[in-house]
């Protein structure tokens, strides 16, 4: 049992980076799926460049919006900001709003970028791509000391169908791979390089120590898992009130329920303060002597959802 414990913590401890394997790992077969199923390259000069250019920039672009899509701190930051734009700059503080968004959109840069890496390194998609760019120098470089058929052929060379030579394809081929591999490893030392710096600069303007910024980062994850379980609780117990009420006949029993400001308040973006040392929007809250427990007067009524709240 121990045994058992100890896996399950490390795991637990580590599941950033097993889940970021479990990205690439998808993103590998995802690749490879495309590459043989559906990518066919037309291999004309009017088509290759924007069915290649699609098969390498479509899927990224999706990554990056399911990625924000699925972002919860997105939603958070953003849900009833037209409403209330000072959700969005709390106590007038607009570049904490800011960088959070910075965060946010380069987390969900993760996939779209080892989309990209994996399909350059592969170099199926850029091999279609190039081939058909109609672009003077581009082709001169590609045909350079070669027999002008290389010029009328070089949209057919990732096909069968070329009338170029096997070795003159071959090394037109091979051309093509080495510059989308060399893409490839540009990206992934560029993105190591800027996350590193993004690391570091984080890091330096930290205004609290290593360990205490470690304790935060589990607090803050501990406190999101209890939420979960807490609301879901909570909300199964109202539910059966309300059932038992309606079923019954009888007046509903009394049950405690935070008021409209207080859902807004927790909801807010959190920015630490040395003075307060709250680790939350939620404990801010609760450790507040002034608060206030007074339901809402009226209903708020959100007829897009059709959601009316007391």
């Amino acid at each position: 049992m121990d045994n058992f414990q100890t896996v399950l913590r490390f795991f637990m401890n580590q599941k950033a980076t097993i889940g970021y394997s479990f990205m690439a790992l998808l993103t590998i077969g995802g690749e490879r799926v495309f590459s043989m199923v559906s990518f066919q390259c037309p291999c004309n000069h009017d088509q290759n460049f924007a069915y290649g250019l699609t098969f390498l920039l479509g899927p990224a672009g999706v990554l990056l919006i399911l990625g924000l899509f699925f972002s919860t701190r997105l939603w958070r930051l953003y849900t009833g900001c037209c409403l209330n734009p000072m959700k969005l700059c709390p106590r007038g503080n607009c570049f904490s709003s800011l960088r959070v968004f910075m965060n946010i959109f380069s987390g969900a840069c993760v996939a779209p970028i080892m989309w990209l890496c994996v399909a350059l390194l592969n170099g199926t998609f850029y091999e279609c791509a190039v081939s058909g760019l109609d672009d003077n120098l581009v082709v001169d470089l590609f045909c350079k000391n070669k027999t002008l058929r290389c010029r009328e052929e070089l949209a057919r060379v990732p096909c069968d169908r070329s009338k170029l030579t096997a070795d003159e394809r071959m090394e037109l081929l091979l051309m093509f791979r080495a510059q989308s591999q060399i893409l490839g490893w540009c990206i992934i030392i560029i993105s190591a390089f800027v996350g590193l710096l993004g690391t570091c600069y984080t890091n330096c303007r930290s205004k609290v120590s290593y360990l205490q910024l470690t304790f935060w980062k589990r607090y803050v994850e501990k406190e999101k898992e209890c939420f979960d379980t807490f609301a879901a609780d909570y909300a199964n117990k109202l539910a059966e009130r309300n059932l038992h009420s309606f079923f019954g006949n009888n007046d509903p029993a009394p049950f405690p329920f935070p008021n409209h400001r207080a859902w807004e308040e927790i909801s807010a973006l959190h920015t630490f303060s040395r003075s307060e040392q709250y680790y939350s929007t939620l404990q801010r809250y609760v450790e507040r002597t002034d608060r206030d427990f007074t339901p809402e007067k009226r209903p708020v009524l959100d007829v897009e959802h059709g959601i009316e709240m007391h």
